[in-house]
């Protein structure tokens, strides 16, 4: 045995040398310090003496000084370290449908498979996988996590695949990942991950992985975690989330967790929780110590005594060269191994807060090539790293620093030394891009699947050949698929004769899916070589397009022919070909590659009509065209149109094949000939493609040799329309000309115009403004309008100009707007051609996101600039950005889900421009916009032609021009449209185009103002700051003025035309009519007297006292009310206090509405110049629809009369009430709005005053609907009646007989309040509240609950609860009976039955099963036919004297207590007392048979696994007792009785008596009480049967403790001879701890039950057990242990077969005949193989049955028992052929004359039944010829003799 030091190396314990060899011993000294792993031993020799104990004993000392003295090594973390077992810290990097890829420690990669996600979860994935349809509460893994999440893993394996690498499968199971915890070792502070695993009533289950352990997650606990991570919802059964133990209960049986985000971050472990290397979990932070440092890292000592290893790429790069020894730094655990017990931590800070997530990279930067990449270290054995362009860090691996070994150079990687890399992943555990410096990666083509296009043509190496196709290598990490149609031209049967492994093809990619990692190609070289446009959707066939596809199916009607991306189309029969074709299938073959012409195109249908009959000269296959030729014996005249084709794309433009001449003349198309507009020009040579057809191209010179296209539509529009000149003799001074800018000069610039006529533009003719730059002015290229200054004839000169205001018409918005239309225009065909693209992924994506398009976006990473990037599946491949002012003061973090509102795309960069403002997304009421109307717009993006601007009223999205003519290029800084801008914007086209924008030009006549973010809503008087001036004004002055604009508040005035003032429109009326709008009283031009009574700040707009400094500076406020002007004027005061003094609360005030702020919920008014106010919407109204749409209802500047009910010094603002003063108050009605839905709970509704209040789902409504919550959403305005307030906490009631008692309509569901409310007899509707062992609990109020016994529920019996939960969800609306109602202890039991509610049972009767007493119909018969004879006889003992009495008919009524019986008045006569209770006893005797059945199966869904019968006994009414008593109670002082009262009386005893007797006596009666069971097993004590009835009893009223004392007692009572009967007993013990216990107590009992009874039939019966309550798992390792304990009995094998093949494994099964044969003796073979067989006809495969009974009667032939199985088996299973078959095999064999007779037997009897005459006959031949053959043989036998 080992001893303690081996096992526990640690504290410098070294070996004792041996005392038999008189060796010296070498001590070997074992470190406290894990990261030794790879590191030379070293040894020291020591010489002592045998009594050298001085030595010894310092041992200790001498070993810390080794230890200090040693060198360590910290090595980072390879795949080769990974083992089973091993503990990591991961975090998600993808999320796939069945799995999740998880970044791991040092750049590697982990995959957890969904069914280890946790144990709730996988068993909700059984649950749909066997149900075959969706659950609800199953979510998919993208739905419980995403990128980012960190989460402890296992390694589960760590297996090497097919091409050597290695595949690590991890499982974040808690079972698995805690499973070094045990109940005991839970101590508070501990954080542990967990899993959700169901959803309580006060919070969550949550499965940690702890045996024996139940944790729970409170609500109150978990509020922020959903708030901040969920956005709201509850969380989802398999969702992980870290928690804090709080409190520890039961010895650890009992946590209870908190999901405090702030507790959760703040957790630290620590000594006192008793952490163990054997529990030790990654993720936790600990206070660690630096031991040693390092250039490959640091070791650190933590938890007092601990070692653990940081690597050199989780120290935190902020401070790598600042650690030293003895400092104390937190740190959290990576990893843990399992057996060298190794602990890697990281220093980075991302990971020293448990909750956050790390840092993640921007999907565009993988694949990034990065110039210069600086060294920042170089470890020779592991690789370098660099810090990138952008500043952020990046590791390469040693094979990825150079092509091979032999090449690289150690030199070239020293500290400072820059190489060119390639970003090719990103190590979200160590915050660090992975970068390769190989060339061949660098410069690769294809690194992502991103990356590849449809139609792109690649190389590629042949992996293997498959039945499906051909997989070839595309790239490291790309693989796609050739499909065998592809694999050539033609169909290959071999095509292993023409490709071998590792061959190089050339192929074209057919369809590409980067989401799924799907890659489809074809090698068939026409369409690898092919020239024509590739067909890649719908959109692009357009009608004449000729392109190639391949024949995919070929029928009578015609061709189906596909094309990329599954586009297909048809050909029909007449367009075959120009003869006709009667058979297409012979004609053309599957995978034959044709070329097509588009006839007709349905895009939305996706129908598509071809033709093979092309026009024109017919192309050879293979090619899409001639060859051009650059010969030009054709001369095109300038100014001709003409349609291109592009050859080639080069630096200075395209190259282009003119079609008119059949595609022989070469032209060339500069790149600033494109368009008119620079922007467009470079995004249609970016777009443009080789093969792309460009129509309508003028031929702007030509000069033999060269020819020179231009497409600009301005200088086309001019030659068309002759508005040019052709010679210089055509030039006239003061002519305007359409040219392109030929040279940028210092001195000017030349303009070329059509036909060769060039001229200049001095510097000082080239602008209005200052040139300091020509370049800065115009570039090469460039579309001008010129006008002509002067000519000189002599020296062939033109001097022009270029300056707007000589070469604008005048009207600049015309201009302008004619410019924005043409350049949208243009960008409408780029898009369409950007859409018959055949690479549908990035290109159709650009097209389909159009400015104003709400996208739903993660946020990637937030930049330093407050920039932020965004990811999503809309908008993959992509780069989505918003700027800091576009992301509206929003706080967002990486990881979060938000919207963005598309502002611009640029196709060039592939960048799409978001904004996340809040004014941008909000829904608005569309507006009728009309053309020519002025609107304020605020710039929301700048491009380089146009602006996209928001129009402030309604919200749209308009486009307007940059430049307002073409020689409008240049403007100052302070000129330039900046984003926040407000412009005044004049509409031109109302209608939105096909990029979702209206078109608009800037008003000149407005100026400008820059709008300080956040404050877009103040009223800017733009045209009173430009006038304000300096004034002599002073309080109380009086002046004239001149109105110049009136606004809904104010009225700006003109003063003395020198400065303006405003008059608040509080200061215009004395008296205000409420609803008016004063400030409409006045128009512009008016002529007004007014007073001034204060002043405004031009910058601030904060009113100034007179006294202030600077008042002469501001801009007067007036005021024109009568009394103002001829009394007293009130000084406006600058402090607060003083301004809303004079206010108090339930004060009256008149208000001018300002708006209404959608964002904040509330309306802004002003009551006077200085004072604004707000009104919360709830405030607004008490009519729910004017709450709906308020921003409808209050227009501005309307006067409106308001409450004070606060106020706001700091920012002097009223809060205000249109309602007036609100008490919540129980019963009155008042307006609240839906703040949140609670699922079968009710609503959260906010009140007026910031409270809120509950509305339970009961008092949604009069009448209950199956979906209560469907009439609402959050923000709905609803009136409520406020039920109670008490203790802050409000409940409210929605019921129209609440809010409208008079004109309510009939109340279908009443309101229950209390118990008392509920009557026995009553029908009442409810809710399902939850289904428990125990019952249904039923809610019937929200403070009131029902519930319903199982044998209540249906008339069905049911033994799988699960049933119930299906058919009995929580919250279905169910009509339900009360039985009986317990105002003592507030209970309510109910009843579902059929015959109660007269509904429809719960169950339905397909479900197919059995009804509760079926067989007692009969036992009720013989029932009631004694009961008749016991009449007869009871009648016979009357006297005849009293025969008149009872004649005399006495009616009494009954009492209160028996009307509770069945709620109505009863009267009946005494004669028929004991009739009408044997009747009653028979009802209900009838009733309580319901609830039992055969083989007593219970309500409950107990069944006993023993054939027994269950006889019913009637039930004393004990309800009539208790009526009785009371009836004494009543009647205290009864009088005294006569004889004949007496006598009566006596008579009533003896009939009671009789009947007692009677029942006593009858053979069918069944105990009924724990008393009558007594009675029973105490006459019968070893009657099994009678101990499980009892036992059944006490089940039936769920006392599952007593009935297990009933189990003991039998155990001890029967006599142990008798062994069936105690097993019986020991066998339902089993199926009692299976229901109802735990898996320990059924354990015990199964061990107590092995001990005392034969072993092999316990466990055959607990095997029984598991399968019939579907525990699969147990009884599979149950019947692997008992194939371990009996592996020679026989009947294990064949009853672990029949389990296997049950569930459908017939693989397993024939691996264990193999085990059987091998562990069975040889004689139990033949019998084995048949058994196994016949269980495989069953329920296996047939076949393999067939097969195994054929190989055994190959091997026994003279085996008769087989064959005769062999023959039943078939006869009953197989055809008639094959039973014939057997038969006739049969009878030729050589066998005994008595077998052979039996056969030939059962041959007839086969034949006379299924055969005909002829083959009854056959066989009776056959006979005769065996009987002859065998008298012959005897006959020479005897000769011989």
């Amino acid at each position: 045995m080992a001893s303690v030091e081996d096992n526990f190396p640690r504290g410098g314990v070294q070996k004792k040398p041996s005392e038999k060899t008189g060796e010296k011993a070498k001590p070997k000294f074992e470190q406290d310090n894990l990261f030794d792993v790879h590191h030379e031993e070293q040894s020291q020799k020591r010489k002592r003496s045998e009594g050298d104990h001085r030595k010894q004993k310092k041992f200790k000392t001498d070993h810390r000084a080794i230890v200090k003295d040693k060198a360590f090594s910290v090595e980072p973390l390879t795949i080769k370290d990974f083992c089973e077992g091993m503990l990591l810290l991961g975090c998600i990097k993808e999320v796939t449908d069945f799995e999740l890829v998880i970044s791991l420690p040092n750049g590697l990669t982990g995959f957890v498979p969904v069914t280890q996600i946790s144990d709730a979860y996988s068993e909700l994935l059984s649950k749909q996988v066997a149900q075959g349809e969706l659950l609800e509460d199953l979510n998919s893994l993208s739905d419980l996590y995403s990128p980012g999440m960190l989460v402890r893993c296992v390694v589960t394996s760590a297996e090497e695949s097919d091409n050597g690498r290695r595949s690590i499968k991890l499982s974040i199971n808690p079972k698995n990942v805690n499973k070094g915890l045990n109940a005991s070792a839970l101590t508070s502070g501990m954080l542990l991950s967990g899993f959700v695993s169901s959803a309580e009533d006060h919070g969550y289950l949550l499965d940690i992985g702890v045996h024996g352990t139940y944790a729970f997650l409170p609500y109150e606990k978990v509020q922020n975690y959903i708030k901040a991570v969920n956005r709201g919802s509850g969380l989802k059964i398999g969702q992980s989330l870290n928690c804090v133990i709080e409190e520890v209960k039961n010895e650890g049986r009992v946590v209870r967790l908190s999901a405090d985000r702030s507790k959760v971050a703040a957790s630290i472990a620590t000594e006192q929780q008793n952490w163990t290397l054997s529990n030790l979990l990654p993720g936790l932070v600990v206070k660690a110590q630096v031991q040693k440092v390092s250039p490959l890292g640091i070791s650190l000592t933590f938890l007092s005594y601990f070692t653990g290893i940081v690597d050199f790429m989780h120290v935190d790069p902020e401070k790598s060269t600042n650690y030293s020894p003895n400092q104390v730094v937190k740190a959290c655990i990576l990893s843990t191994h399992p057996t060298s017990k190794v602990v890697r931590l990281t220093l980075r800070p991302a990971f020293l807060h448990p909750g956050r997530s790390p840092n993640q990279l921007s999907s565009d930067r993988i694949g990034a090539v990065v110039k210069e990449s600086t060294v920042k270290a170089f470890y020779k054995q592991f690789g370098a790293v660099f810090e990138l362009d952008d500043g952020t860090l990046a590791f390469a691996r040693l094979k990825h620093l150079s092509k091979n070994r032999k090449s690289f150079k150690p030199a070239a990687f020293k500290t400072g030394c820059k190489h060119k890399s390639r970003i090719i992943d990103y190590s979200l555990m160590d915050e660090m891009c992975i970068v390769s410096l190989k060339y061949q990666i660098i410069e690769a083509r294809f690194l992502l699947y991103r990356d590849i296009h449809t139609g792109d043509v690649m190389q590629g190496r042949v992996l293997s050949l498959k039945p499906i196709g051909m997989q070839v290598k595309v790239a490291d990490g790309i693989k796609g698929l050739v499909p065998s149609m592809h694999l050539a031209d033609v169909i290959l049967k071999h095509p292993e004769k023409k490709y071998s492994i590792g061959d190089e093809v050339r192929c074209r990619v057919l369809e590409c899916n980067p989401a799924e990692k799907k890659l489809f190609l074809t090698l068939k070289r026409t369409l690898v070589q092919s020239k024509l446009p590739i067909l890649s959707s719908y959109e692009d066939a357009e009608p004449g397009l000729i392109t190639h596809g391949f024949v995919v199916c070929a029928r009578e009607f015609g061709c189906i022919v596909k094309f990329y991306n599954d586009v297909k189309g048809l050909v029909p029969k007449n367009e075959l070909s120009s003869e006709p074709i009667s058979c297409p299938d012979k004609v053309f073959h599957e995978g034959q590659v044709v070329k097509v012409m588009v006839l007709k195109c349905e895009p939305q249908q996706e129908r598509l009509l071809l033709s093979l009959r092309l026009s024109g000269r017919p192309v050879p296959e293979g090619r899409s065209e001639c060859t051009p030729k650059k010969n030009q014996q054709v001369k095109y005249q300038i100014g001709e149109m003409v349609d291109v084709k592009i050859l080639k794309k080069n630096e200075n433009g395209l190259e282009v094949s003119i079609l008119e001449d059949r595609g022989d003349v070469i032209a060339s198309l500069p790149t600033a000939y494109l368009s008119d507009f620079v922007a467009n020009s470079k995004l249609l040579w970016h777009c443009l493609q080789e093969g792309d057809v460009l129509p309508r191209v003028m031929c702007l010179s030509d000069k033999g040799d060269h020819i020179i296209l231009c497409r600009k539509s301005a200088v086309i529009s001019a030659v068309q329309e002759e508005q040019v000149v052709r010679s210089f003799s055509d030039i006239q001074p003061g002519m305007l000309l359409i040219g392109y800018v030929r040279k940028v000069m210092p001195f000017g610039v030349f303009v070329e115009f059509p036909f060769g006529v060039t001229g200049l533009a001095p510097k000082v003719s080239m602008s209005d403004k200052f040139v300091t730059d020509t370049k800065d002015h115009f570039v090469v290229g460039q579309t001008v309008i010129a006008k002509v200054m002067s000519t000189d004839k002599e020296k062939q000169r033109v001097l022009l100009s270029l300056k707007v205001s000589e070469c604008s018409s005048g009207d600049s918005a015309a201009e302008s707007f004619s410019l924005l239309n043409q350049y949208f225009k243009e960008m409408v065909e780029i898009r369409n051609l950007l859409r018959r693209r055949e690479e549908s992924g990035l290109a159709r994506l650009l097209c389909e996101l159009v400015p104003g398009k709400e996208l739903q976006l993660v946020v990637q990473d937030v930049k330093e600039d407050g920039s932020a990037l965004f990811s999503g599946s809309c908008v993959r491949g992509l780069t989505v950005t918003a700027t800091h002012y576009h992301l509206g003061g929003k706080n967002i973090v990486p990881g979060e889900k938000t919207k963005g509102l598309v502002l611009h795309v640029d196709v060039i960069t592939s960048k799409v421009y978001v904004s996340l403002r809040e004014d941008l997304l909000k829904k608005r009421a569309k507006q009728r916009l009309t053309e020519s109307s002025q609107h304020p717009a605020i710039v929301q993006h700048i491009a380089e032609e146009v602006a996209i601007v928001s129009l402030l009223d309604s919200g749209r999205l308009a486009a307007i021009p940059i430049a307002s003519h073409f020689n409008d290029t240049f403007r100052f800084d302070s000129e330039k449209l900046k984003v926040g801008q407000r412009v005044y914007a004049t509409l031109k086209m109302v209608k939105a185009n096909d990029l979702g924008l209206v078109l608009a030009v800037q008003d000149p006549t407005k100026k400008n103002v820059f709008v300080r973010d956040r404050k877009e809503s103040e009223t800017a008087l733009e045209e009173t700051l430009a006038a304000a001036a300096k004034h002599s004004l002073c309080l109380g002055d009086i002046v004239t003025g001149t109105v110049k604009s009136v606004k809904p508040t104010h009225v700006t005035v003109v003063i003395d035309d020198k400065f303006t003032g405003s008059i608040h429109a509080s200061r215009i009326l004395d008296e205000v009519p409420i609803h008016s709008f004063p400030t409409y009283t006045l128009k512009a031009g008016q002529k007004v007297t007014a007073r001034v009574i204060g002043g405004r700040d031009v910058n601030t707009h904060r009113y100034l006292p007179i006294t202030h400094p600077h008042f002469t500076r501001s801009i007067p406020e007036l005021s024109i009310r009568p009394s103002e002007i001829e009394g007293k004027v009130e000084t406006m005061t600058d402090d607060a206090h003083e301004k809303l003094g004079p206010y108090s609360i339930g004060q009256t005030v008149t208000c001018f509405v300002r708006k209404y702020n959608i964002l904040k919920n509330w309306l802004e008014v002003e009551v006077a110049p200085d004072i604004r106010g707000r009104v919360p919407r709830l405030l607004l109204s008490l009519n729910t629809k004017v709450l709906k749409h308020p921003e409808k209802n209050f227009k501005n500047g309307q006067a409106l009369s308001a409450t004070v009910t606060g106020t706001d010094a700091s920012e002097t603002n009223l809060f205000l009430s249109l309602t007036g003063i609100h008490s919540l108050e129980t019963g009155t009605i008042t307006v609240g709005m839906v703040a949140k839905m609670i699922p079968h709970v009710g609503l959260s509704i906010a009140l007026p005053g910031g409270k809120t209040g509950k509305v339970s789902i009961f008092h949604l409504s009069d009448k209950y609907t199956e979906s209560p919550l469907s009439d609402f959403k959050i923000g709905k305005v609803v009136r409520c009646y406020i039920l109670s307030n008490e203790n802050g906490k409000i409940q409210l009631s929605l019921r129209q007989s609440r809010l409208n008692p008079r004109n309510s309509r009939k109340v279908e569901d009443v309101e229950i309040t209390c118990i008392k409310d509920v009557k026995k007899g009553q029908l009442v509707r409810g809710y399902v509240k939850s289904v428990t062992p125990s019952g249904v609990f039923f809610g019937l109020s929200a403070s009131l609950l029902g519930r319903i016994l199982f044998q209540n529920v249906s008339p069905y019996f049911v033994q799988k609860r699960s049933l119930y939960e299906k058919y009995l969800p929580e919250g279905k609306l169910l009509t339900a009976k009360v039985l009986d109602v317990n105002k003592k202890e507030n209970h309510i039991e109910l009843s579902l039955l059929p015959e109660d509610t007269e509904m429809p049972s719960i169950l339905p009767e397909s479900l197919g099963l059995p009804r509760y007493g079926a067989e007692e119909e009969k036992r009720e018969e013989d029932n009631n036919k004694k009961k008749e004879e016991l009449k007869m006889k009871r009648k016979q003992r009357r006297v005849n004297s009293e025969s008149e009495q009872e004649t005399k008919t006495k009616k009494r009524k009954v009492t209160p207590a028996d009307e509770s019986d069945s709620g109505i008045e009863v009267y009946y006569r005494e004669e028929e007392d004991g009739d009408q209770e044997e009747e009653a006893a028979e009802k209900k005797s009838k009733i309580r048979k319901c609830g039992e059945v055969l083989r007593l199966q219970v309500s409950t869904g107990f069944t006993w696994d023993e054939d027994m019968n269950v006889v019913e006994m009637p039930v004393p009414s004990q309800k009539e007792d208790s009526s009785e008593s009371e009836e004494e109670e009543e009647n205290p002082q009864p009088k005294k009785q006569t004889k004949k009262e007496k006598e009566l009386e006596k008579q009533k005893k003896e009939k009671e008596l009789c009947k007692l007797e009677a029942a006593l006596m009858d053979p069918s009666r069944q105990p009924q009480s724990a008393d009558d069971f007594d009675r029973l097993v105490l006459s019968s004590p070893n009657s099994s049967i009678l101990w499980l009835q009892y036992m059944a009893f006490h089940l039936q009223a769920t006392e599952i403790e007593k009935a297990r004392a009933v189990a003991e007692r039998a155990l001890k009572t029967i006599c142990f001879r008798e062994e069936q009967e105690k097993l019986n007993v020991w066998v339902a013990l089993l199926n009692l701890e299976n229901m109802y216990g735990t898996e320990e107590t059924l354990m015990k009992v199964f061990e107590r039950a092995v001990q005392y009874n034969e072993p092999l039939k316990v466990f055959q019966h607990l095997c029984d057990i598991y399968a019939n309550s579907e525990k699969y798992k147990q009884a599979e390792e149950l019947y692997h242990t008992m194939l371990r304990r009996f592996r020679q009995e026989k009947s294990v094998w064949l009853k672990y077969a029949s389990f296997l093949l049950k569930q459908g494994q017939t693989e397993a099964t024939h691996r264990l005949l193999e085990r059987a044969l091998k562990a069975l003796p040889t004689k139990e073979h033949v019998d084995v193989i048949s058994r196994f067989a016949q269980l495989e006809f069953r329920f296996g495969d047939p076949e393999h049955a067939k097969a195994l009974f054929e190989s055994t009667l190959n091997s026994y032939p003279k085996r008769t028992d087989i064959w005769s199985i062999y023959m039943d088996i078939m006869i009953k299973q197989g055809s008639q052929k094959e039973v014939r078959d057997i038969f006739e095999r049969v009878i030729h064999l050589n066998l005994a004359p008595k077998k052979m007779k039996f056969f030939f037997k059962r041959y007839l009897d086969y034949e006379k039944k299924y055969g005909t005459a002829e083959t009854v006959m056959a066989v009776k031949t056959a006979a005769l010829e065996y009987v002859e053959a065998k008298s012959s043989l005897a006959d020479t036998e005897t000769q011989h003799k």
